[in-house]
């Protein structure tokens, strides 16, 4: 039960100035003479006890209203924005309270807009733990940090939510639309995410995650999973981002090494914009005009994926120490193995690829950098006869017309000469399929 003395604060402003809220329905004599000052008068559902549609209007009183619907909200309870925007200027938080729906009325309708945050209150528009937890339906616009970030969560729904901000692509802007980190159970559909400093969707240290039917624009990272067991992102459309979608693992993290990701089914184009990530960012590393960036994780399936237009390379497997930076994580496993790129489509790509290590090729060929690149570099203490095992390689099959080359930088960075191939030999070795990700409820 909760402090009687704050309750009734909160209920004398919730019945004065408070919550639009459904009509609360009939009750005995003996149950309305019960206190109800003792927690917010809710509309009582009979799917779950004590559960309650929360209606919020836009008006001075919205953040306030907001605030305590979240601070209050029980396990079923629905918080929904009505039509119109909304402006704060500080988070919203849900913490620990599980199967809460956030909801608006359409990405076109219903817009928190929250440019008016105030110095030490945080940068997150929208923070959330707590399991079972579905927003939909709604705009998050100009947030100083990350849109609508979730942590240790177990089971999210993020359907139908757009974030932007309004100033377009910027080092300033928050780094992530979409967030959710160290959870499980992870469904993003049908959303929209634009001008992300770092991703428009990034799911980090996460299992079992599906991320599919939505656009990503003007971010540097369209879509970015990161250090994650299970991942199906697929129907996606990627565009005009730095890099339209990123499969990353990186050192220093809780999940070491990230495995078991299918890209499929996407429209990768044009992904040239210049990269505006906040200095010393991983993502500042990625090069304009990459499609498809694969980055020390293993067991990715890449197939029925359009690219079209991208700069640089539409597919680049490289290992983490193509970067060159310095790590100390012995757990860490830095090389791709068991990539699996088939029947995908690459057209208008390579025609001005940036960093010096993809300008060492076209410089001298004179030719356009092909559409898949792979760095060479390979993990030395697992070669047989001087060779990956097949199980562990590179497979790269079936795809058109596409072309490929191997860049040999173990060889450059060792301060030799590098052997760069085009000869596709020895990368033509299927792999066993990605296991499908399945979350329970979801088709």
């Amino acid at each position: 039960m909760k402090n009687l003395s704050i309750a009734i604060s909160l209920v004398i402003t919730l019945i004065v100035s408070g919550c639009e809220k459904s009509p609360l329905p009939s009750t005995t004599e003996s149950s309305t003479t019960e206190s109800s000052t003792t927690e917010p008068v809710k509309n009582v559902t009979t799917e779950t006890p004590k559960t309650a549609t929360i209606v919020i209007t836009p008006g001075a009183e919205a953040q306030k209203k907001a605030q305590e619907a979240f601070l209050l909200a029980e396990p079923g309870d629905i918080i929904e924005f009505a039509e119109g925007k909304f402006e704060f200027d500080s988070p919203l938080s849900l913490i620990d309270v599980a199967n809460v729906t956030i909801r608006g009325k359409g990405m076109e309708q219903t817009i928190l807009n929250f440019s008016k945050f105030q110095d030490g209150k945080g940068g997150e528009g929208i923070k959330v733990k707590a399991d079972q937890f579905t927003i939909e339906d709604l705009t998050i616009e100009d947030t100083p940090g990350d849109a609508i970030k979730l942590q240790d969560c177990n089971g999210l729904t993020m359907r139908r939510i757009r974030t932007w901000w309004t100033n377009g692509p910027s080092s300033e802007n928050g780094a992530y639309g979409l967030y959710p980190v160290l959870s499980n159970n992870v469904l993003i559909e049908d959303c929209v995410a634009e001008c992300a400093s770092d991703a428009g969707i990034y799911v980090g240290q996460s299992k079992q995650i599906i991320v599919r039917n939505c656009i990503t624009e003007k971010n540097v990272a369209g879509i970015e999973i990161e250090n994650c067991i299970g991942a199906d992102v697929y129907d996606n459309v990627s565009k005009n981002n730095t890099g339209g979608i990123l499969v990353f693992s990186l050192p220093g993290l809780t999940i070491k090494n990230g495995a078991d990701c299918r890209v499929f089914n996407n429209t990768i184009t044009a992904n040239n914009h210049e990269n505006f990530a906040k200095e010393g960012a991983m993502v500042a590393t990625v090069p304009s005009g990459t499609g498809l960036m694969i980055m020390a994780n293993d067991r990715v399936e890449a197939f029925g994926n359009t690219f079209d237009g991208n700069a640089g390379a539409g597919c680049l497997i490289v290992s983490f120490l193509t970067t060159q930076r310095q790590f100390d994580d012995a757990q860490y496993d830095p090389y791709p193995e068991a990539i699996s790129i088939k029947n995908n489509t690459f057209k208008n790509g390579g025609s001005d690829p940036q960093g010096d290590q993809f300008k060492m090729f076209t410089d001298a060929t004179g030719q356009n950098l092909p559409d898949i690149v792979y760095d060479g570099i390979l993990n030395q203490t697992k070669l047989v006869d001087g060779k990956l095992p097949d199980d562990l390689g590179v497979s790269i099959i079936e795809n058109g017309e596409a072309t490929f080359v191997n860049l040999d930088l173990g060889t450059l960075f060792a301060g030799g000469q590098p052997n760069m191939t085009t000869d596709i030999t020895g990368f033509t070795n299927p792999l066993p399929p990605v296991k499908t990700v399945t979350i329970d409820g979801v088709k």
